[in-house]
């Protein structure tokens, strides 16, 4: 199969819009650190509320600016990643799938081997990956033996693969999909509010 005809888009998955992210905003009850001969007295209790905001404000931007020195935590901090590895930031893009790409990215560094695209491809499917070479061919095949159907971040995926790989090698993409044998346990009840590309999903 050449890679114009992989099979990306046959299988749909969840949207890329952004999800909203970050540490926990928590406003700390100051009022519990006070004698409790305060309790009660309106003037002391608001301006208890006021500096718990504030506090609150701030124990917020020491954990969030703390989260963006971890690939995994970052969000608004991810660009400074994609700027040291190179890669053009998109912010139309989930944090999830930009985090794919940092780590793919660093997986690739270095003279391109089989295991490194196995590496680079493991970190956008999140489950094992084979790498097959097709010499006769100057090709390769990528098996997605760790997990069913496509993977959530293909045009990541095919972006990185096309940096690394030398520019004479074509490529292809190989899915896993449920044998029927196992749907047979299946009662109809419950295949039957599945959709087609969830029961060739389906674990």
């Amino acid at each position: 199969m050449a890679y114009g005809e992989h099979l990306y888009g046959t299988i749909s998955f969840s949207s890329e819009k952004p999800v909203q992210e970050g540490p926990d905003f928590n406003i700390p009850d100051l009022m519990s650190y006070l004698p409790d001969y305060y309790l009660g007295v309106l003037e002391m209790e608001e301006l208890q509320k006021s500096q718990a905001v504030e506090c609150g404000q701030l124990i917020y931007a020491i954990e969030d600016s703390a989260a963006q020195l971890v690939v995994e935590s970052a969000t608004w901090g991810l660009w400074r990643f994609e700027k040291e590895l190179g890669l053009s930031t998109d912010t139309s893009k989930s944090y999830a799938s930009r985090r794919e790409m940092i780590v793919a990215k660093r997986r690739g560094n270095g003279t391109t081997t089989p295991e490194m695209i196995r590496r680079t491809a493991s970190a956008f499917s999140g489950g094992d990956v084979k790498v097959v070479e097709v010499p006769n061919e100057y090709s390769f095949e990528v098996h997605f033996v760790g997990t069913l159907g496509v993977p959530q971040n293909m045009a990541g995926l095919i972006q990185m693969i096309e940096e690394i790989k030398p520019a004479h090698l074509s490529y292809s993409f190989v899915y896993t999909y449920t044998w029927w044998e196992s749907l047979k346990a299946l009662k109809w009840n419950t295949a039957a509010i599945k959709t087609w590309n969830q029961l060739r999903t389906y674990r």
